[in-house]
């Protein structure tokens, strides 16, 4: 995978309590493209922090609605993907290139 791509996949972490919480387990949640496929967001993952991933689980989260001063709207829906690394690996964010 060329490493234009793997910046068009993967798209920053996520952070949340849910998201803190699977870290404990060797799990990192990544903000991923929507039309990413699990075996790119596990080739993406392993080059760019130079891990092993175990598997990948991926949601796509619905967009909620709005209301606005214009009347309804809705958020865009977007990808949200559960990475995780083989026993003993772990990425650090700080010290990515």
């Amino acid at each position: 995978m060329n490493q234009e791509r793997i910046y068009q996949v993967l798209l920053g972490p996520h952070i949340s309590e849910k998201a803190t919480a699977a870290d404990d387990h060797s799990q990192y949640v990544f903000k991923v493209a929507t039309d990413a496929t699990k075996l790119e967001v596990k080739k993406a993952v392993g080059q760019l922090f130079s891990v092993t991933v175990r598997s990948v689980n991926t949601i796509v989260v619905k967009g909620k609605t709005k209301r606005t001063r214009y009347g309804m709207g809705k958020r865009s829906d977007w990808k949200k993907a559960y990475v995780s690394l083989e026993q003993g690996q772990q990425i650090d964010f700080a010290e990515v290139e």
